[in-house]
C-alpha cells in the first residue's frame, strides 16, 4: 500500500472535494444521526471555498485518490460551507487572543482508519501554530468527535444547527491549546 501524500486544495480539486463530502456526510454519520439528521448535515456541513482560495485547505491522497481533506483559518468563521445555511464570517481573527479554526474535516468512506485524519488534523495545527495562533476550536459532527477526543480536543459546548425543514443537527464545539 502506497503512503499518504499531501497538499494545498487547488480551486481545480473543488467538484472532487464536493463529491467526497458528500460520501463521507452520508455514510459516516450513520448511527450518530438520524436519517432526517444526515439528510439535514448537508446544509450544515460542507467546504467553503475561502479556505482553498486562502491556502489553509489541504488534501491528503494515496495513490493519487483523495483519501480526505480539512484546513484551518484565521478567519472568524467556526463552521459552514458555500451551500450551507450557516452565515460565514470572513473577518480576521487575532493569533494572541482568538484561536484558529479547524474547518470542514472529511475522511472518503474507503479510508476511514489509516490516519488520514489524524494526518490533516496534524498538518492544520502546525500551519496555525506557524502563523502564531496557540489555540484552536472546531464544530464537530458527532462521529468526529471520538477523532478528536482522541487528538486533545476538550467539549467546549453542545450546540444546534438548524432548524432546516424542522430538523436540528446536533454538533460539538470544541478546542485545544496547540502544541500542549
Amino acid at each position: 500500500m502506497a503512503e499518504l501524500t499531501h497538499r494545498i486544495a487547488r480551486i481545480e480539486d473543488l467538484p472532487a472535494l464536493h463529491a467526497l463530502m458528500g460520501r463521507a456526510i452520508e455514510a459516516l454519520q450513520q448511527g450518530f444521526l438520524t436519517p432526517e439528521q444526515v439528510r439535514a448535515s448537508h446544509k450544515v456541513m460542507g467546504l467553503d471555498s475561502q479556505l482553498v482560495r486562502d491556502g489553509t485547505y489541504f488534501l491528503v491522497e494515496r495513490d493519487g485518490e483523495i483519501a480526505g481533506c480539512g484546513g484551518w483559518s484565521w478567519r472568524a468563521t467556526l463552521f459552514g460551507g458555500d451551500d450551507s445555511v450557516i452565515e460565514r464570517e470572513p473577518a480576521p481573527l487575532d493569533p494572541a487572543t482568538d484561536a484558529a479554526r479547524i474547518r470542514a474535516m472529511y475522511t472518503d468512506p474507503g479510508f476511514v482508519r489509516q490516519g488520514v485524519g489524524r494526518m490533516i488534523l496534524a498538518l492544520c495545527e502546525r500551519a496555525a501554530a506557524d502563523h502564531g495562533f496557540r489555540r484552536a476550536e472546531m464544530m464537530a459532527t458527532l462521529s468526529g468527535v471520538p477523532l478528536y477526543r482522541a487528538c486533545g480536543y476538550a467539549p467546549i459546548e453542545q450546540v444546534s444547527a438548524g432548524p432546516i425543514e424542522g430538523v436540528m443537527v446536533p454538533l460539538v464545539r470544541m478546542g485545544k491549546v496547540l502544541g500542549a
